[in-house]
């Protein structure tokens, strides 16, 4: 994508840190917008950020990041390779779930992230991730 693809990601990564379109801005630590590289061929999407992710402001750093570290690494790739985010960027009160509302406001910055990564693997992780990149008839209990 190169240096306009890298600057357009930027820019999209520094409206998420300010984003104030609904209210789990307001008890935020860090947003995370994600991270990896721009001309990514994997990207991986979660549900939201957690304890740990919401402190460092950078995804699956907790239990979870660690589990899909180590299977990354098994099928010999780095997180380094690939793109990590979420479908939320701010991390909801006490680990719920995030509300249609809080999805719906920040669905625009992870289309923007697809489309400028463009990977060829989109690797959702979970049926809210699933729902929200292929509509509410998709679950993750169904495709098992």
């Amino acid at each position: 994508m190169g240096d306009d693809g890298s600057a357009e990601l930027a820019t999209v990564h520094s409206e998420i840190m300010t984003c104030t379109k609904c209210e789990l801005h307001t008890s935020r630590k860090n947003a995370v917008p994600g991270e990896g590289p721009v001309d990514a061929k994997i990207m991986f999407v979660g549900e939201g950020p957690g304890l740990n992710e919401d402190e460092q402001g950078r995804p699956f750093v907790g239990a979870a990041g660690k589990l899909l570290t180590e299977l990354l690494e098994s099928i010999e790739l780095s997180r380094a390779e690939v793109f990590i985010t979420n479908i939320v960027k701010c991390r909801p009160p006490g680990n719920r779930a995030p509300r249609r509302s809080e999805i719906d406001a920040c669905n625009q910055y992870l289309k923007n992230q697809i489309r400028l990564i463009n990977p060829r693997i989109v690797c959702a992780l979970g049926t809210p991730a699933i729902t929200t990149l292929l509509g509410d008839e998709y679950s993750a209990t169904k495709a098992h």
